[in-house]
């Protein structure tokens, strides 16, 4: 049997639409990776009810997204945040409470904050204001360099990964037990493990969509590969 991956969404609503009280919003490329490599993608919105979803996951992937509210990690927003809805909060924060230790999570760009945070850990809310260049934004293609001792880098085989960026925000403060394991030239960190958990990797890029590149491919293949281990754990 194929592993299920459950995907989380970003959502808006719109009470004041005459068609619809509003929408859910999730990128192809998420299930296209997911697909290519063995799982069975399905989309988790925030309505789920996690009682009789969760038992059927072997693996969770948390995709990119808009702005968590900064009170997460106890600071103001920035007024350059774009707000997600709370209610994706909601249902991730008690998804990632609900995971056993040794239950897969890969999480892409918001979900690499977002794992940070619910470690404990806080974000750079604005990175143009640090840095002094936007060049983390708009898709720009850039060069990571890997921890090749962590679990990143035994999964993608090679010291340097090149990916696309579209994120204003970055980890500052790590959480407990959180690793970074990648990081831009400019210090930014790219990517988290979480060591209390058998595999949880995050990256601040966007690797589903760079499809074509060896190290994306062997990142979603390893993900896979450990979602199908997680299901022949749970079938005993």
């Amino acid at each position: 049997m194929k592993p299920i991956i459950g995907i989380t969404t970003e959502s808006e609503f719109d009470q004041d639409s005459p068609r619809s009280r509003g929408k859910i919003q999730l990128n192809w490329n998420y299930f296209e990776m997911v697909s290519r490599y063995g799982g069975v993608p399905i989309v988790i919105p925030p309505t789920t009810d996690l009682d009789v979803v969760m038992p059927i996951l072997d693996g969770w992937l948390i995709p990119g997204g808009l702005d968590m509210d900064a009170s997460h990690f106890h600071e103001q927003n920035h007024p350059a945040s774009q707000l997600q809805n709370p209610s994706r909060w909601e249902l991730e924060s008690e998804m990632y409470r609900r995971i056993s230790s040794d239950f897969p999570v890969l999480g892409i760009c918001y979900g690499c904050q977002f794992i940070n945070v619910m470690e404990g850990g806080s974000l750079q809310q604005h990175l143009p204001d640090e840095l002094g260049h936007d060049d983390h934004s708009a898709g720009r293609l850039q060069t990571y360099h890997v921890v090749q001792e962590s679990i990143l880098g035994r999964a993608v085989a090679v010291p340097t990964v090149s990916g696309k960026s579209y994120h204003h925000q970055a980890v500052r403060r790590l959480g407990r037990g959180v690793t970074a394991t990648a990081r831009h030239q400019d210090g930014t960190i790219e990517a988290v493990e979480v060591g209390s958990r058998r595999w949880t990797v995050a990256v601040q890029w966007h690797p589903e969509r760079t499809p074509d590149d060896a190290a994306t491919q062997n990142l979603f293949r390893e993900f896979i590969h450990q979602a199908t281990e997680f299901r022949h754990r749970k079938a005993g």
